[in-house]
This record gives C-alpha cells, structure tokens and sequence, in this order.
C-alpha cells in the first residue's frame, strides 16, 4: 500500500460467547508488524482520521494517581537501572518507567549490544558498583545469542531489593505538565492496552536516549555535528552538519548440516559479487540514519536496515559467486528495533568538550570517569557512493589518555530546574559525546544521579543546588558508593552463638538474650552437644 500506514482486511469470523483470543502470526519472517486490531460489526475500514478515532476509544482518558515520588526516571538502559536503584537503596522513593518489556535498552536480548567502558576508578572507586552487580558476566562483543545479555539480571537486582513495584514495564512517557520552571507530572501510557496515567515526583531523570523528557519540557537541545568554531574542537567539522551517528541492527547466522533456502528478494537495493557484504553476521558496522531525525524517523531508519540486511542476505543466498559458503546457513536471528548510538542531547549547565576531555581539564565536581577513546562513526564511503542510502559505516577512534572524570554539572539540565540528564542525552558536543556514549560509562553516571537524588531528597534542593550548596554532601555519597547486597556469611569475629532455623539466634557471647519462650529448646540443644564453650555460659542457660 506504499509507503504509509494503511488498514488491512483480515477477514470476518463469527465469535460466540466468552472470551476469544487473538493471534497475529508474521507469515513472511522478515520482521512483519501491526500498530492496531479493530474488531467491528462495520463492513467499512476504520476512519484514517487518527484523532477521531482516539477520541471514540476514550483514547485520551487520563487516570490520576495520589503519590508523589522523590524521583521518576524514565528510560530502562542501562542509565535507567542504575540511576533507579542507586536512588532507591539511597532511601529515595523513586519510580522507574520503561516501555519495552525487557530492561536493559542497548543490552538486552533486544539488541545485544555489550557494555563498553570501564568501571571502578578514581576518584570514586566505589561508583560502578551497581554496574557491574546487573552488567551480564559473559559480555562480549562476539556474543550474539540472548541468553549472554541476561536480560533476568537487570530486573532481579529491583527483586532481591525488594522493590520490584518501583518498575513499570511496557508504559511510555507521552506528555508533561509544568509547574513553573520545572516538571511536576508526567502522563504514562501502556504500550499495548493504550491505558494513561499521571504520576507526579519532585525531581525527574531523563534517561529515554532521546531527550523525551527534556524536549516536551522545552529543553535546549543539540543534534548533529557542531562547527569547529563553536567550541574550538578539532575533531569537529568547519561547519556544523546535522549528521549523527548511526542506528545499528545486529544479526547473526548458524551453519547447520542441511542446505537452506531463503527468499530471492528485489527490494530496489541492487547487489553483485562486487559490493556484496560477505559476511555471516552484522554488528556496529550494519549502521544507518546518519543524516535522518532519530526520533522523528526512526521508523524508516529501522526499516531501511532491515531491507539492506535481507537484501544482502538474499543476494548471498541466491545469487553471490561463493553462495556455497552460506548453503547450510541459516539467518538465526535479526534485532526487531536496533539500537541508536545518538540522539539529542540536552544543554547543561556545562558543555563537555574535546578540549576537555583531552587536555584533562580538571573540575571541582568530576565524577565517574570516561574511559572509551572518541570514537566516530561515518557512513563508509564505497557504500554511501553506491546507494540511495549509506547502511555500512566505519570508525575513526584517538585515545584519551588516562580516565577523564565527568563533571557533575553536565548531569543536568539549564533550564528545567528539576530534571536530570542520563544516558545519551548527557550535556556534551558531539565529539566528547563519542566518548562518553557507552553504557558502562553511562550506566556509572546513573548511578551518580541516584546519589544526587538522595541529596536532593535529604536537603531539599535541586540538582544546581547539589552543586552550588551541597557538593560536599554529594562527593560523601560517591566515596561511599552506592549500598549493594552484601554476600551471606556468619561473620569472622570473636561471637558464639547457637543458630535454629525455626526459633532462630541465641548469643551465648556476646550476650543478647532471647525469647523466653524458647528458652528451654535451646537448653536442650546445648545439652545434647555436650562441648567444651569458648565462653562461660550464662547461668540462665546451665542445665537445672
């Protein structure tokens, strides 16, 4: 039906009474979706005005909740986690609101891409803690099957805390409402039911990778490439370009012992021996959108990678001079939604810059360190020469140095007086961002925003004031770290003690007592040991 959004027939059926249940089955296996089911009586297709159509389904009903939190965060990567369960094991009543129904964004089974960075360092060694408690053990980025990124990890550290109802699934931040110069609410919608609520908090986290939050609240935003000028960075271009880097689709394939087919598709993206792609699976380098909104256009962009990846698959398949090589591969498994590399990011009260980062410039609220080299990514020229559309990109990386601490000041932003920067939307240039976007480097900072959240809550302020008022109180928080569970053990000191699972502790040194009403079952049970005590027993316990 070209190129929008259309209705399609399914068919008629007669339901009888009780409840019935829908299947959508992908007959074709090259990533087939649908946005709505409309069930009716009506022999005529749904009205495409969208609008009217919302508003007959009570669309735009909004449900009211009585809880307001210290801290919303939006976005389940790994920002996201961090910066939630760094707030809440700090005693901040916060909610985490996230619209896939897996966390991990980037690193989950989703997308499969591994954590980057390092962890752990000075200043504040102790940040990274949580990082590495939810990061997946087998991370690399040879790994292409979703059981590596442990998808269950991410949400059991919410478990084993206890405070699991603090995530919310399949729900995505669709409005705002403002009170002053900050947020006071946000409207939520369930992904699949359409259902919204209004949540309200004192403070908010912007970790969606793509400045949602910071956007509908009027943030300054920035997108693309600044000129050289703008910031006296060399890396940077003469003139600004709004180029971003790239939106990555990764895909594998498993030899197996029989030959397999696949579709000999035509889908207007021309292959020979020549520019064919021969390889057997797809990973940074399978990138697009560079000159598209990654926001706006993330529908195409996505789908763009999709038809470059099946298109260059068929060719292998069906027509490639070494197509024996692939005979008895089978194309295992391509990523349903990819995942971006960069987005907006939002203006803080400090720019980070190349100068920065290179030169080590230090600043009085340097926080977790980036580690990563500056690492570009531009459309590969022999593919951007040869097609509509780049969909293969290369790299360019210069090492920083020595680990370089991010200042706290770029955690939030300038003209929302209560809103948080996470993930990739942290106040940055392009081309410090190209260091700082990993997720182990990122997920770091989260962590650094939940201790400043804790701040905000103990003293009541704001994120500047953290910095204005209350830094000291900020870098106790960071050399403490974040509280994570300790392992299980009974301790090395100088104690003496009988332990039943059932009525549980008795101290004999030091001495704490007990429940007088179990007090002749552990008589007995030191009775029936008949061992020589390191410490005197009390006469309460001796035998009558």
């Amino acid at each position: 039906n070209g190129p929008r959004w259309a209705w399609q027939k399914a068919g008629t059926v007669r339901l009888s009474a009780g409840e019935h249940e829908i299947r959508l089955i992908d007959l074709t296996g090259l990533n087939g979706r649908c946005d709505a089911i409309y069930l009716t009586e009506s022999d005529q297709a749904p009205s495409d005005d969208l609008d009217g159509l919302r508003q007959r389904l009570n669309w735009n009903t909004v449900a009211e909740t009585d809880v307001e939190y210290d801290l919303i965060v939006a976005g389940g990567g790994m920002a996201g986690i961090c910066t939630a369960l760094a707030a809440l094991r700090s005693g901040v009543n916060a909610l985490l609101i996230h619209d896939r129904s897996v966390l991990g964004g980037c690193n989950s089974s989703e997308v499969r891409v591994c954590l980057g960075g390092m962890a752990g360092l000075d200043p504040y060694p102790r940040i990274g803690d949580v990082v590495k408690e939810i990061g997946p053990v087998m991370g690399h980025p040879t790994h292409f099957a979703g059981e590596y990124y442990e998808d269950h990890r991410k949400l059991f550290a919410f478990e084993a805390s206890k405070v699991r109802d603090r995530v919310l699934l399949e729900h995505c931040v669709t409005d705002l409402s403002m009170e002053g110069d900050g947020i006071r609410s946000l409207v939520v919608t369930h992904v699949t039911t359409g259902k919204k609520t209004r949540y309200y908090a004192k403070t908010f986290a912007d970790c969606t990778g793509d400045g949602l939050l910071a956007r509908l609240a009027g943030c300054e935003t920035m997108y693309g490439r600044e000129s050289r000028a703008a910031f006296g960075e060399t890396l940077a271009p003469p003139e600004a370009e709004r180029m971003v880097m790239g939106h990555s689709i990764r895909w594998y394939s498993e030899e197996g012992d029989e030959e397999t087919a696949f579709p000999d598709l035509d889908w207007n993206l021309p292959f020979d021996d020549e520019t064919c792609l021969n390889v057997p699976n797809g990973d940074w380098e399978q990138e697009t959108g560079f000159f598209r909104d990654m926001v706006k256009e993330i529908e195409y962009i996505r789908d763009f990678g999709l038809r470059a990846i099946y298109s260059n698959w068929s060719y292998q398949k069906n027509h490639y001079c070494n197509k024996s090589e692939y005979a008895r591969r089978t194309l295992k498994w391509v990523s349903p939604i990819g995942g971006k590399r960069e987005s907006y990011r939002v203006v803080g009260d400090l720019i980070l810059t190349q100068r920065d980062v290179e030169e080590h410039i230090p600043y009085p609220d340097g926080t977790a360190c980036m580690t990563w080299s500056l690492d570009e990514h531009f459309p590969e020229p022999d593919n951007a020469a040869r097609y509509e559309e780049p969909f293969r990109s290369f790299a360019y990386h210069r090492g920083i140095g020595t680990p370089y601490p991010v200042p706290y000041r770029c955690l939030y932003a300038k003209d929302v007086r209560n809103l948080f920067l996470g993930g990739r939307l942290v106040s940055a240039t392009h081309v410090a961002f190209s260091s700082l976007r990993v997720m182990r480097t990122l997920g770091q900072l989260g962590e650094v925003i939940g201790l400043a959240a804790a701040v905000c809550k103990e003293f009541d302020c704001t994120p500047r004031q953290v910095y204005t008022q209350r830094l000291d109180a900020l870098k106790e928080r960071l050399t403490a770290g974040v509280p994570i569970p300790s392992a299980f053990h009974c301790g090395c000191g100088e104690e003496e003690k009988y332990h039943f699972k059932d009525i549980g502790w008795l101290h004999i040194y030091p001495e704490y007592g007990c429940d007088e009403r179990h007090l002749d079952k552990f008589k007995r049970g030191i009775k029936a040991l008949q061992i020589d005590h390191k410490y005197p027993l009390p006469d309460h316990l001796k035998d009558d």
